[in-house]
């Protein structure tokens, strides 16, 4: 085994590496950008080194910087993680060639792999199911539109050099394909620094399941069974898990024996990935991830082993660990992946600083692989992923619910995240019933994207209690401080000359406003809510949790407050208010007419309209990228544009405004 690994990449896959090679006894050395100089991985390696600045092609997609930090710290092998240069064949062959160890594949399988269209190629030969479709070199507008008339619509545009859902569009007719073709190509451009695309049929109602393999350098190669990850949004996935529910034995050894065929037929060594699309008793091959996926943690659930470890050994020479009659299913294994983003908005990245994070506390059944603390910002440069939570049990039912009960113990305050959404997919009956497809969120989306329940009497409460309670611990904290600590004038209970002993609150949710008063009586307090009048009391903890007492019914609850916000965890669930303010209101509506802002932070990649210009309701006016990712600003009613502020290329702040609109009379 090689002493010294560094690890080129960031974030949780950094972390989840540098946990098993320092328990390996490895010597680990960090790299980092400017903007990761406070970064949660740098503190769990012996040595970090900087190798420029925030944007990834600056930095972490530099091979020469990764390599130079190589050679200055000593490191005798490099680890690529996931995404950046993991998949990069030309990387593999720069560390080779710089006298280090690759802890992947051989470059010419990352190759082979790395286009869609050649291991398409390379599966049909070696006898592996294919989807219809084409993957042919002709890359021409009017070849891949006959293509895709040849194959059927709907069809699927998919990048030809990369995955993640970038780059992949489903085209439902001839008249949408020219478009959607332009918006694949600009995707795969930017993620892959390729454009190439190819055809398959789109499937309407199938099943995402990949098969974990992994082979030596002494002729093994053997799989670790499969993972179901068919629940994703725009073709990324969010839940995972293993085994696949419902598939049987028969199934899972012909998947298992497609899948170490396809990991033969390019001489694969190391950790891979291959990724199956199901349809009834039917599966076809769409790819393979020619290195360790993100939701790896569910096989090493089931399966008791750690395959950093496995790769770390293959890549010294060592044999794999395990025969494949050796290993076996133990149970059952969900991972959920919470990410800074707005499922109302279609699942758009948000940015922001973590002011507040809370998990479950991790045990042998719950697993946390993150790269964020509190305080930490979540940029506009990488992944808006927070963190993987793993359950396991020993089935699924129960894994399911840990699961529920360990979303409802996270707690996030400073950006907008997923978690509710996965709650709400965790607890669907459907998903329960292991009725889990591609299209689940589509097809589900009424239930998993409710409207908002009427804000309760108990949240209110709660809210004024904490708000009222920490301004009582600031004013006694101000008077123990003071020259006169007794001084009336240091009260927040209410003491007014002349008038009652009361506080009034008011507090804003979206346009909503809501006034609680609160009645200081004898130690506790008697709180005039919309619903009525209750009698409160309650203790503040400094992490935020609030225990208290309404009308004799206690409750734990968690308050966090940000500038002027509240945001309340109660059984699960989470509110968030505003302390009102009717000047930062009047300005914020003033601000607001006749705008288009950015609804996140990103890059301004294609401008569709002028100043001067009418457009219709509906228009597409402008395409702005984010995280990798395409989102279209549209016109929110007929009229004209007044001025447009931004030209291509531009880096926008969420908010900021994009174009000037005028409504039509």
């Amino acid at each position: 085994m090689f002493r010294s690994l560094l690890i080129a990449n960031r974030g949780e896959i950094a972390c989840r590496i540098a946990r098993t090679a320092r328990r390996l006894g490895l010597r680990v050395v960090a790299v980092y950008s400017e903007a990761d100089a406070e970064a949660r991985h740098l503190a769990m390696a012996d040595e970090a080194i900087c190798i420029g600045p925030a944007a990834a092609e600056e930095s972490y997609l530099r091979v020469p910087a990764v390599l130079e930090a190589a050679a200055r710290s000593g490191a005798e092998a490099v680890h690529p993680g996931y995404g950046f240069l993991a998949e990069n064949a030309g990387f593999a062959e720069a560390v080779a060639a710089a006298g280090l160890t690759f802890v992947g594949p051989p470059a010419e399988a990352i190759r082979a792999m790395g286009s869609k269209s050649e291991a398409k190629a390379i599966m049909e030969k070696a006898g592996v199911a294919l989807v219809p479709g084409y993957h042919g070199e002709d890359q021409a507008e009017a070849i891949l539109a006959a293509a895709a008339e040849q194959v059927g619509y709907p069809v699927l545009i998919k990048a030809s050099a990369g995955g993640g859902g970038k780059g992949m569009r489903v085209v439902e007719s001839p008249a949408d394909f020219g478009e959607a073709l332009a918006g694949a190509r600009r995707e795969s451009a930017a993620a892959f620094g390729d454009d190439r695309v190819l055809i398959e049929k789109y499937l309407t109602g199938p099943r995402h399941i990949e098969v974990q393999v992994f082979a030596d350098n002494h002729g093994n190669t053997i799989h670790l069974f499969e993972r179901d990850c068919s629940i994703q949004r725009r073709h990324q996935k969010v839940l995972e898990e293993a085994p696949a529910p419902g598939l049987g034995e028969a199934r899972r050894a012909e998947m298992g024996a497609a899948a170490v065929a396809a990991a033969e037929a390019i001489g694969y060594r190391g950790a891979g990935t291959v990724e199956f699309i199901a349809e009834g008793e039917a599966f076809y091959f769409m790819e393979m991830n020619t290195r360790l996926q993100v939701e790896h943690p569910v096989t090493e659930m089931i399966t008791g082993q750690d395959l950093v470890e496995w790769q770390l050994r293959v890549a010294a020479g060592e044999p794999l660990p395990c025969r494949q009659d050796e290993l076996r299913i133990s149970g059952h294994a969900i991972e959920a992946r919470i990410y800074a983003e707005d499922p109302a908005r279609d699942f758009l990245p948000a940015t922001g600083r973590l002011a507040h994070l809370r998990f479950p506390p991790e045990s042998n059944h719950v697993r946390i692989d993150t790269g964020v603390g509190p305080g930490d910002a979540v940029s506009v440069h990488y992944d808006p992923m927070i963190a993987k939570l793993i359950v396991w049990d020993r089935d699924r039912a129960a894994a399911l619910d840990r699961l529920r009960r360990a979303l409802a113990a996270t707690q996030v305050v400073g950006v907008t995240t997923n978690l509710d959404f996965l709650g709400s997919v965790a607890a669907h009956p459907a998903y329960a019933a292991g009725q889990v497809e591609t299209g689940f969120i589509a097809l589900h989306s009424a239930e998993l994207f409710p409207s908002e329940e009427e804000l309760s009497d108990q949240v209110l409460a709660l809210a004024a209690l904490a708000e009222i309670l920490r301004r009582k611990a600031r004013s006694a904290e101000q008077a123990a401080r003071s020259g006169d600590p007794y001084s009336p004038w240091h009260s927040v209970e209410g003491w007014r000359l002349n008038s009652g002993t009361h506080s009034r609150l008011r507090f804003l949710e979206g346009e909503q406003a809501h006034e609680v008063t609160l009645h200081y009586d004898e130690g506790a307090y008697r709180l005039d809510l919309p619903g009525g009048t209750i009698r409160a009391r309650g203790e503040l903890a400094a992490n935020g949790d609030l225990v208290a007492d309404l009308e004799g019914r206690r409750l734990t609850a968690t308050v966090v407050r940000q500038d002027r916000s509240l945001t309340v965890f109660l059984e699960g669930g989470s509110r968030s208010l505003q302390l009102y303010d009717p000047l930062a209101l009047g300005s914020a509506e003033d601000a607001g007419a006749g705008r288009l802002s950015a609804p996140m932070p990103g890059r301004v990649v294609q401008i569709l309209t002028a100043a001067g210009q009418s457009v219709q309701r509906g228009e597409k006016l402008m395409i702005l990228e984010a995280m990798k990712m395409e989102h279209t600003v549209s016109a929110p009613a007929d009229g004209t544009v007044s001025a447009v502020y931004y030209a291509v290329g531009d880096l926008v702040e969420e908010g900021s405004e994009l174009l000037a609109f005028e409504l039509d009379a």
